[in-house]
Order: structure tokens, then sequence, then C-alpha cells
């Protein structure tokens, strides 16, 4: 979507493709970062974000056995928005889309579900899709796979991920959530177990962190055992457990990360989960596909209004973008490492060496603050794509 807008700003004809009639889904990311709230002001949109219901954090926090370590501190960074926002993904997206629809040259299709791209002489030349009065083809000048980490598009164009073995999955469910309650995410951790909730105004969305694979002796162990569990964990929620009637209402989350080799082929290219599906861990993963997504516009909104983008226009998106990514990645799978997998597997909770010192040195809690924050790097849109910038005449189509 945010791909979308900015390309429709700058004049090129671009069809947005969503699957669902609406944006109203459950368990989607809710973060949005200082690096996209420094977008959305570049846009002119950040008041109109911030006057969407929302909480705000800016401090980075776990409780481990009833020891609170704050290792970030986002106020040490030097933005204007110094703070991690939670606001319903669906509402950002209507947000978007308002905005986007207000630019000529974009249109957003809503239940159309992309089936598979359209091959000839080896380059994408368009895409299929499935819409409510039937299936589609389109011609494009460019595929943008931006459907997530399991992504139809990127396979049926033949690229495969590297895939990476994360050690957890998430029970994914909802208990009510009372006024005087703290906005903030609260991070619970105790042997063996590890909850976080999530602040959604009327309700906590509660993620409980399971080991790869074992959902089925979690309820097999039975539902009261279950309930049992997440009062310990929580015990300021303790009243509430009885809200979980049956199973039905605790939904898995399969844990996913993956790279890609290549983010492209000619006439394709992938960004967000679709090139690199992250884990949950800081929940990095929205903003580090908005960044791929300002990439990609600074890349080949020229190109894409002169009607031509060449391939190694799509791979240049990729080297700008792989490093952070990569990292970003790294810094997920030593959190997983370090502090979720000892606790999971073997009871032992015993905080990272390097939480400790963040915890009592707070000088240096602007290291992880920028990392989870804006990134290795800021990524900035470029001046002609920005608000007040005039479009370029509209002569190439993206898809």
């Amino acid at each position: 979507m945010v791909l979308g807008l900015l390309l429709g700003r700058a004049g090129v004809d671009v069809l947005v493709l969503e699957k669902h009639a609406d944006f109203l889904r459950d368990f989607r990311g809710d973060t949005i970062h200082p690096s996209t709230l420094e977008l959305m002001a570049e846009l002119g949109l950040a008041d109109r974000v911030l006057a969407l219901r929302h909480s705000k954090v800016s401090r980075l926090a776990m409780e481990m056995e009833g020891r609170r370590l704050v290792f970030g501190d986002l106020g040490r960074l030097r933005s204007p928005f110094p703070y991690v926002v939670f606001v319903p993904q669906w509402d950002f997206l209507d947000l978007l889309a308002s905005e986007a629809r207000t630019c000529p040259s974009f249109r957003l299709l809503m239940s159309a579900e992309a089936t598979g791209v359209v091959m000839e002489h080896g380059a994408v030349c368009g895409l299929r899709y499935r819409a409510s009065d039937g299936d589609h083809e389109i011609q494009t000048d460019l595929v943008v796979a931006a459907d997530g980490r399991w992504s139809r598009v990127r396979e049926s164009a033949g690229l495969v991920p590297v895939e990476a073995s994360p050690p957890m999955d998430v029970l994914w469910f909802r208990l009510s959530r009372r006024p005087e309650e703290p906005e903030e995410v609260a991070v619970h951790m105790v042997p063996g177990r590890l909850m976080v909730m999530i602040n959604r105004f009327s309700y906590w969305q509660v993620g409980y962190v399971i080991l790869k694979g074992s959902d089925q002796q979690v309820r097999a162990a039975g539902l009261d055992a279950f309930r049992a569990s997440v009062a310990a964990l929580a015990p300021e929620v303790a009243d509430r457990v009885g809200e979980l009637r049956d199973w039905d209402q605790i939904k898995l989350l399969t844990v996913r990360a993956n790279r890609l080799r290549r983010w492209c082929r000619p006439g394709l290219l992938c960004i967000g989960d679709a090139a690199h599906a992250m884990s949950p861990v800081a929940g990095v993963g929205i903003n580090l596909a908005i960044q791929d997504a300002v990439v990609a516009a600074n890349v080949l909104a020229g190109p894409l209004r002169r009607g031509r983008v060449r391939t190694w226009r799509l791979w240049q998106v990729q080297a700008r973008r792989e490093l952070p990514v990569r990292i970003a990645q790294a810094f997920q799978e030593l959190v997983q490492r370090q502090v979720a997998a000892p606790a999971l597997r073997s009871g032992v909770v015993s905080p990272p060496r390097a939480l400790i010192l963040f915890d009592r040195i707070p000088a240096l809690r602007g290291i992880p603050a920028r990392l989870v924050g804006r990134g290795p790097w800021r990524v900035r849109l470029r001046r002609s794509l920005r608000a007040g910038a005039r479009p370029g005449s509209a002569t190439g189509a993206a898809g």
C-alpha cells in the first residue's frame, strides 16, 4: 500500500490488489516505529496517523521472573517521534488507501487474490488474479510481490527462499482489558514460558510463545492447564482466563523466518515478507517492509514513468536493502537463541549479559533503540516523492 501510494503520487499507473474485502485482520503487526513515522511526516501524513486511536511506548523492556529489565530507550533517538506507536493495522491501511485514492493514477482492487504471474520469454509480463466476477489477467511493466511470507506470486515465479529455523511458534488469543491497566506492551517470562500482551484498547492481544512444533502437546494437556499457565505468567489477568472457553479462540501462528537469495527476476520484484520473512521479535517486520517500499519507489518511480524498467534497477533495490535485512534478522536470531530458546527448552531464565548491561547503564540504551526504532541506517524518501512535489506524467504501469 505504501509503494502504491508513492508511485501514485509520482504519476505512475499502479494497481494494488487485496484479496480480502476489507483490512480487518486480527493478527497483523501493529507497531509503527520512528522510521515509519518519519516517512509519514515526509508524506505530510504524520498528524493523521497520530490522530488514529493509538498507544505509545518509549522504552523497550521485559519482565524476567518478576524483574523488569529496561534495555532500550527510544527517547535517545534524534527523532521528532521518539516512540513506537501501536495502531491497529486496519486503521493504518485505511488511511493509506484513502490518501492513495486521491492520486488519479492509483487504483485499489479489493476481493482480488493474486494467483500467479504471466511469463513470456523468461520474463514476468503480467499477473493473474481471481475476483468475485471470475479470473482475470493484467499486463504490466512490473509486478511487485508484497503478498507476505507465503507469497503465491513469488512461488509462481520460481523464487525459493532460504529457510531459517526459529525455535518458537505463537498461540494468539484475546483477553478483555480494563481502562485503568497499563497501555504499554507487557512481556512476561518465567522458566519454560514466555508471553507478550499487546494493548488493543478494549482487549489484550496475547501471544503465548511455545516451542516450535509443540502446539499439539499444549492442546493435549487440556484447556484448564493452558488457562492456569496464562494466569501464572500474568497474575493481573488471572481473573479473565475463563474467557477462553474453547480452543477455537486460540490460533496458532507458525513463526517463519527466511530470505530470498534473489529478490527479483525480469519484470518482478519481491519486497517485505515475500523477500524476507521476519520473526515477531521486536516487531520490526512491518517497518522493514515499508523501508523496502520507500527504496523501491526511490529507484523505480522514474523508470516506471518512462515505461521501461531494466532488471538491474530491480537488483539495485535488493542491493540497498539486503544488508539492513540481514542485520535485523541476525539481531532477531540472537534474541531467540540467547533468551527465548533457553527459557522454553530448559526452563532456565538467565538474562544475557548485554541485557543486564543496557539495564544498568542508561547511556547504552540508545543502541538497541536505534536498531529497533530506525534500523541499521535511515531510509529517506527522494525529494521528488515527498509531500508537495509535483508528479511526473504517467507513461508507465505497475501492478
